[in-house]
């Protein structure tokens, strides 16, 4: 495998998508196409039971929604920290770690990259969040640690690691003509993290830039927790959350919180977890709600049904209007929908925390509130309306500038 000298690749492994960037001594940093003409990727990977082959990204996607037989995996990045990273399960016959299964993911994008370079860059410079576990330090440096062994076993010899914020800084800091404090907003699909940085082309040629970051924060909320809320306040009655039975009681909630959560979806397929929700069908009044339930454990439907109330609150923010979720893959004539008012209610609690900790981090600057000059956003979740709101009703005064939502933290890792 060549070596490319004096070149660096910068990969923002994502809790939904990936990107990569390289850079070559002083020049531009750019992206690299990664499926077709497309820059980022779905962080998905698809075992394929009949072929036995694995499929990444769009593909994985496509023919998991196609109804082929076999397993989707998303949100892997998720896992870093838990104690779930070293667990077991069966892929092709094998029994492999979820730490095994990043690796693999990060070995395609390897091979990606040198399929497009024509060789490995010497240096590869990882995004990560400001915190993979918030408030335990311990876990933290463990999820950094497991993600720098995943990317050795996927081929990559020389990782180094950036803050994604801080790339994402380092890729808008091209495009300034003079100095400006910017509090960078970077909402991705596992975390939202924040810098106040000092930007500008008297600071882009220093080697040592400690002195021109602020502060740093982060919380451990971002799209998929987004997905989560809106999934249970919308999907997840239509399965029989909240349904009283017989008894008088709710019918019991964890396998609907299960089912809403990507990275625990798969475990829902299991013989046991399909026997305990098949025992709860003395717990359903209504027993086309029960039927439902289990349509969508025993046809492994459930990732079907989170990715349809991603692209309703997709629509739903990019449109300002309502968003229909047609379910009729599910039964005939089966819908629901995501509403202004139900996106504004599902997502006010997380919202809130994410602000704070935006408030929190320009205060760490010992900065006032509207002592910065611009609100720098990137992360693919950073497009939510909801979230723009709320941070126009928290910084008044202070412009948004959105940035390269889903390439801009790997174009800065190439920078950094």
């Amino acid at each position: 495998m060549q070596t490319l000298t004096g070149t660096t690749l910068g990969i923002d492994f994502g809790t939904s998508n990936s990107a990569m960037a390289w850079r070559q001594g002083a020049r531009t940093a750019q992206l690299l196409a990664l499926e077709g003409g497309a820059t980022g990727m779905p962080t998905a990977l698809f075992f394929n039971t009949e072929t036995q082959g694995t499929h990444f990204g769009r593909d994985a996607m496509r023919q998991y929604l196609a109804g082929e037989d076999g397993r989707l995996m998303r949100s892997l990045k998720s896992l870093l920290g838990s104690s779930l990273l070293q667990d077991k399960t069966a892929v092709h016959g094998q029994m492999v770690s979820y730490q095994d299964i990043i690796a693999l993911f990060l070995k395609q994008l390897a091979q990606r990259a040198q399929r497009e370079l024509g060789g490995l860059p010497e240096r590869v410079v990882l995004g990560r969040p400001v915190h993979f576990v918030d408030a335990h330090p311990e876990r933290d440096r463990q999820a950094q640690h497991a993600l720098e062994q995943a990317a050795q076993a996927a081929g990559f010899a020389q990782v180094e690691f950036q803050l994604e914020p801080i790339a994402a800084a380092l890729d808008y800091e091209q495009r300034l003509e003079r100095e400006t404090v910017v509090l960078v907003v970077d909402i991705g699909g596992g975390t939202s993290d924040f810098t106040v940085v000092r930007l500008g082309p008297q600071h882009a040629g220093k080697p040592d830039r400690t002195a021109d970051i602020l502060a740093t924060s982060g919380v451990h909320i971002g799209g998929t927790d987004f997905d989560h809320r809106l999934s249970v306040d919308t999907a997840m009655p239509l399965l029989g959350l909240r349904h009283t039975g017989p008894s008088g009681r709710e019918v019991p909630s964890r396998v609907f919180y299960d089912l809403a959560t990507w990275h625990l979806i798969q475990w829902q397929y299991s013989p046991k977890a399909l026997r305990d929700a098949q025992a709860l069908r003395t717990d359903y009044r209504d027993p086309q709600l029960h039927q439902r339930l289990m349509a969508v454990l025993e046809e492994r439907l459930g990732h079907r049904l989170a990715d349809a109330v991603e692209q309703g609150k997709i629509q739903a923010s990019s449109t300002g209007g309502d968003a229909l979720l047609d379910l009729g893959w599910l039964e005939t004539g089966l819908q629901t929908g995501i509403t202004q008012d139900g996106l504004h209610r599902s997502l006010q609690a997380p919202l809130v925390q994410v602000v704070e900790c935006a408030q929190h981090c320009v205060q760490l600057a010992g900065l006032p509130a509207g002592g910065v000059d611009a609100i720098y956003l990137t992360g693919g979740s950073s497009a939510l309306r909801t979230l723009r709101d709320a941070l126009a009703q928290a910084f008044p005064a202070v412009p948004q500038v959105e940035g390269d939502l889903f390439g801009g933290v790997a174009t800065g890792l190439a920078y950094a």
